[in-house]
């Protein structure tokens, strides 16, 4: 057989394997060691060779690390710090990591402490004519709304209460505000006086915002003339300053002072800047002397009931404890209670407390009132124009040899 004709010069390339050949054009098939030659019409660009494979080979990954058990949710994994095993350890030495903020926000926590005595008029022996003028000047407001609203009786004002050291106004300021149900802040003089100036005006600032805070409330401001001495007796401003911003809170500027009780104490009235006393402000004075012979009994009970005493004649302690202080009255009977703690020691066996303890402690301790009556007594009779003192002189009056 003949051989076949060489293909045209410009034959296209085969078409690629998945193409089908025309059919407008029969081609007769070529023999069957060539391969066919498709038509120019519809030869297509050759198809892209896939890209060989590359000479050499990737590096081999290395095999994953078998996963380990996962620990229990809240345990620390292999290697981890356990802060919890940590916080236990340390917890009897340090507070909480992180503060509790679940109550109030501790940025509005009170400066100055805020108390409920549970102290009662009738826990104060004696002193009748004292409680009589607390209850006229607080306290029967108070437990009668309806006669208050009715006279028109607001529930503020100021209360001074004066006398030697050691009477128990303090006290009476606690007692006050337990009768009364209220909250009561008792502020010292290192809480407001401050070294720098215009600090302890913003200090007493302070206090009486917190004092309406919490209304009502007794506000107990002890050694009144410290912080509201007379003007004409301070040599500086920053003293005259307090004064001035003290009279500025009682007279509740651009505030309001209902349901706010001031009670101060003061062993020299005299002191006091004049404007703290006017109608308003400390406009009431109560006169806190010595405890009277029913205060003086209950004061010395007290004062023995835990110690080992016996035939003690409670009578003739009173009787021989006139002008004593309630100060005095407790250094008393820790004077007696040296005297038999020593004889004890000495005899190395303990006994009892009588009698004779506290006529030796008698022959020692003297009241420690009698010079606040010494100068008590020149001002009731040179400086009381106003009459600021009649109830000072009218007790003199009584006890001419005072």
């Amino acid at each position: 057989p003949s051989a076949p004709a060489a293909p045209a010069a410009d034959a296209q390339p085969a078409a690629a394997p998945h193409e089908q050949p025309s059919a407008t054009a029969p081609n007769p098939g070529p023999p069957p060691d060539l391969p066919a030659s498709p038509s120019p019409a519809t030869a297509q660009p050759p198809a892209t060779a896939p890209p060989s494979e590359p000479a050499f080979s990737a590096p081999a990954q290395p095999p994953l690390p078998e996963e380990q058990p996962s620990a229990p949710e809240g345990q620390p994994t292999s290697g981890e710090f356990d802060w919890s095993a940590a916080e236990e350890q340390v917890s009897d030495l340090t507070g909480p990591r992180f503060a509790d903020e679940s109550g109030d926000d501790p940025g509005l926590q009170e400066a100055f402490d805020t108390e409920r005595p549970a102290v009662r008029l009738a826990d104060v022996g004696g002193m009748e004519a004292v409680k009589d003028r607390l209850e006229v000047s607080f306290l029967a407001p108070m437990r009668n709304p309806e006669l208050r609203k009715l006279y028109g009786k607001s529930l503020r004002g100021g209360l001074l209460l004066y006398g030697p050291p050691g009477c128990g106004k303090t006290f009476l300021a606690r007692a006050v505000a337990g009768e009364m149900g209220a909250h009561f802040i008792a502020a010292g003089l290192s809480e407001i006086l401050d070294m720098y100036i215009g600090q302890s005006e913003k200090n007493l600032h302070e206090l009486f915002a917190q004092v309406r805070r919490n209304a009502p409330c007794v506000l107990f401001l002890d050694e009144i003339d410290a912080l509201g001495q007379k003007r004409s007796q301070t040599r500086n401003s920053a003293a005259r300053g307090v004064v001035n911003q003290l009279l500025a809170e009682l007279d509740s500027v651009g505030s309001e002072n209902e349901g706010v009780f001031v009670l101060a104490a003061t062993n020299q009235p005299w002191d006091v800047d004049a404007a703290l006393r006017r109608p308003g402000r400390l406009d009431r004075t109560v006169l806190v002397l010595p405890p009277d012979a029913p205060a003086r009994r209950a004061i010395l009970a007290y004062h023995l009931r835990d110690r080992p005493v016996e035939n003690i004649e409670l009578s003739k302690l009173v009787a021989a404890t006139e002008r004593f202080s309630g100060a005095d009255l407790a250094h008393l009977c820790e004077t007696a209670a040296e005297k038999a703690l020593i004889s004890s020691a000495r005899s190395g066996e303990a006994r009892l407390m009588g009698m004779p303890d506290f006529e030796a402690a008698l022959a020692e301790v003297r009241p420690s009132t009698a010079p606040w009556f010494s100068a008590a007594r020149g001002v009731v009779m040179f400086a009381n124009e106003g009459g600021a003192y009649d109830e000072l002189a009218a007790w003199f009056r009584d006890h001419p040899n005072d």
